[in-house]
């Protein structure tokens, strides 16, 4: 299994970011997907996830209201659109799955995860 993240940058305190996440590898549309930070000294931490077929999501409340997962299973892509970027939301944003269809929150749950990219949000 292998995933692709993409779309990370610097952006203003207030702008908006869409990561991608590319995977291969496997059957796209059987399991679940998940976006994770980590900033600088920090451990990493749960962003968003999704289920198999976008039914279900959940988000971190640092993030509710502002963030958004999506995937297209025709694509083999899951998105993060980051909507009024705040500094404390730098960090290396990692795409995630694990070998299962249902939403996870632990990190030790997610079997694939992504090189990551960097997000890097200015004040």
């Amino acid at each position: 299994v292998q995933l692709v993240e993409s779309g990370g940058g610097l952006v203003q305190a207030g702008g908006s970011l869409r990561l991608s996440c590319a995977a291969s590898g496997r059957t796209f549309s059987n399991y679940a997907m998940g976006w994770f930070r980590q900033a600088p000294g920090k451990e990493r931490e749960f962003v968003a996830t999704i289920n198999w077929n976008g039914a279900r999501i959940f988000y971190a409340d640092t993030v509710k209201g502002r963030f958004t997962i999506s995937r297209d299973n025709a694509k083999n892509r899951v998105y993060l659109q980051m909507n009024s970027l705040k500094p404390e939301d730098t960090a290396v944003y990692y795409c995630a799955t694990r070998n299962s269809g249902t939403t996870a929150f632990d990190r030790y749950e997610y079997d694939y995860w992504g090189q990551g990219t960097q997000v890097t949000v200015s004040s």
